[in-house]
């Protein structure tokens, strides 16, 4: 049995660490199967050498965290684990704990991962950007918020969110009501986004002054946006040629932002998605920034992750029986 200790500079840095019911240092102990255990302000881990080596710079990466001021959760421990696991927890101190934004309920919103830090800093320094990666990667609430930062520091003077109205499988037009109202399902998450950070109140007022309009892509067509901060959101689902429509759009000191899961098009088979093709053709243009997210960044349960990586599995795994199919069929021709 090996063991480490960590001398800790203060007690409320322990009760931190180990959280309610000492859950936090659970999940470590779970992970690496060690022991840890806290007598005052000193934390000694112990297990087989190799295991204890890898949740002693789990607790430190943790340590980095509740000193920058962070509370610990399962989210942003688990990624913790994930990148001493990899080699890669050196790179932690990077996550800057500055806020984008604070919502209506005084939350403050911050990139939980270096895939979403990486992904702020481009929309901070390019006037178009391309977030592209799995659900659940925070694509759209993330930009939402740098809208809403921007709005708030009078950097621009209307937030635009926009998506193309394409069914996930199923078909809208026979619900009852008028076009709004059938619109309105494929922007919900976008309310959901700005309401979150605006409130309902302020975000009905700005509506209605015209600073905040949210439509399908279909109403973009022959505007000029001057001064707007616009959001295409599952631009998986445009084809080439809305895309091209969309990013003409662009007007004098505005930014957009193009979030979209090419994993998830849910245009008509035989259809290209304008998402895959334009970043092919923006690829190296100066001014526009292109994020990938991976299954790392994802920050809602962690099942996420694990459905994500079953079916890049499943898809990889189909796509090389495909190809195999193809090689021998042709060489019984």
């Amino acid at each position: 049995m090996f063991e480490q200790v960590l001398n800790l500079d203060r007690m409320e840095q322990a009760v931190s660490l180990f959280g309610n019911f000492d859950e936090n240092v659970r999940l470590i102990e779970k992970h690496y199967h060690v022991d840890i255990v806290s007598r005052g302000t000193d934390i000694k881990v112990s297990g087989e050498p190799e295991s204890v080596a890898k949740a002693f710079r789990a607790i430190q990466g943790l340590l980095k965290l509740i000193n920058r001021g962070e509370l610990l959760n399962e989210q942003n421990i688990r990624y913790v684990l994930m990148l001493v696991d990899e080699g890669s927890d050196e790179e932690l101190p990077q996550l800057s704990s500055d806020s984008i934004c604070i919502t209506s309920k005084g939350r403050p919103v911050k990139p939980k991962t270096l895939g979403q830090k990486n992904y702020v800093e481009s929309i901070r320094d390019n006037t178009i950007v391309l977030g592209i990666g799995p659900a659940g990667t925070g694509k759209t609430y993330l930009a939402v918020a740098m809208a809403v930062n921007a709005f708030r520091a009078k950097e621009v003077n209307r937030i635009i969110l926009t998506r193309p109205a394409v069914e996930a499988g199923e078909k809208l037009g026979f619900l009852p009501g008028d076009l709004q109202s059938k619109v309105d399902p494929y922007l919900r998450p976008l309310y959901d986004a700005l309401f979150d950070m605006l409130g309902a109140e302020s975000y009905q007022k700005y509506i209605e002054r015209g600073n905040i309009e949210v439509a399908p892509l279909a109403y973009m067509r022959g505007r000029t946006l001057d001064d707007s901060f616009i959001i295409l959101d599952e631009a998986q689902n445009t084809t080439p040629e809305q895309m091209k429509m969309f990013l003409t759009r662009l007007g004098y000191n505005s930014k957009m932002v193009v979030t979209g899961d090419i994993t998830q098009i849910d245009l008509p088979e035989g259809r290209r998605s304008g998402l895959k093709e334009v970043v092919k053709v923006l690829r190296g243009v100066d001014g526009i920034g292109i994020c990938m997210f991976n299954q790392k960044d994802v920050v809602r349960h962690q099942l996420v992750q694990k459905i994500i990586q079953a079916f890049e599995k499943y898809e990889k795994l189909n796509e090389g029986k495909r190809v195999r199919g193809y090689g021998q069929n042709k060489s019984s021709y």
